[in-house]
């Protein structure tokens, strides 16, 4: 099994003791098949025990080991050292504050998350008797991709709009919103509406598409909101030009 030494420069910040983060760089030795994940572990658990971030399974799955990686927001778990050259900077997600080391503060992110009420409404309440919500594969189909979202914020950390208006509600929020308004058995388009298509919601978007470039999962987020644009139109030009069909 072969090996190699890496380079890894880590950024530091301990709010009890350091006005400002700085970086920190670890010499490791590291197996072909490890990535950046495996290199942070073994740093934690030989050189520097003092090391913070996030990761939990190890694949992909509970999005919490995203990080910047030489500048472009990846999760750590999928990241392989034989891919990078040189010294590997490893920073946390950028556009979120920073609260130790790597690990960032998600409140923003998990409140807009709530604001688009990211659950299904049901249209119609239906007794345990009655049965199931029933779906036909095409109804699941139209809206099945949005659900892999993993809510790891790497497309928060790519996005521009969210760096420069932080009110911004941002692509994996309204993805996910879109994700319920696309699902038949749902009946609460017109609730989520109240903040999707605000000004602080899928209009902010300027459609530079680097969510859906650092998507992990495929989502596709920028295509989401593109959708969610073209539903918006339609309501704004049924409102004010075809207003019999709101009687």
């Amino acid at each position: 099994m072969s090996q190699r030494q890496i380079e890894l420069e880590v950024l530091r910040y301990n709010p009890e003791t350091d006005t400002e983060p700085h970086f920190q760089r670890y010499s490791v030795l590291c197996e072909d098949e490890w990535v950046v994940l495996d290199a942070l572990n073994h740093v934690k658990a030989t050189i520097d025990p003092t090391l913070s971030y996030r990761w939990s399974c190890h694949m992909a799955v509970c999005g919490s080991c995203g990080m910047m990686i030489n500048g472009e927001p990846k999760l750590s778990c999928k990241a392989f050292l034989r891919d990078y050259e040189g010294v590997i900077r490893v920073e946390p997600l950028a556009h979120f504050p920073i609260q130790r080391d790597l690990v960032t503060v998600i409140d923003d992110f998990v409140t807009k998350l709530r604001r688009v009420k990211p659950y299904l409404i049901p249209k119609e309440e239906k007794s345990i008797e009655a049965g199931e919500y029933l779906q036909t594969p095409a109804e699941l189909k139209k809206y099945k991709q949005y659900t892999l979202c993993i809510n790891c914020m790497l497309c928060y950390a790519a996005c521009p709009e969210y760096g420069l208006v932080p009110k911004f509600i941002g692509p994996a929020a309204i993805s996910l919103a879109h994700r319920y308004n696309q699902d038949s058995r749902d009946g609460g388009r017109e609730a989520r509406q109240q903040e999707i298509a605000a000004t602080e919601g899928v209009w902010e978007c300027s459609f530079v598409g680097a969510c859906s470039e650092v998507c992990p999962e495929h989502v596709d987020p920028a295509g989401a909101l593109q959708q969610v644009k073209i539903k918006s139109t339609i309501d704004w030009y049924q409102e004010h030009l075809m207003p019999w069909r709101n009687k």
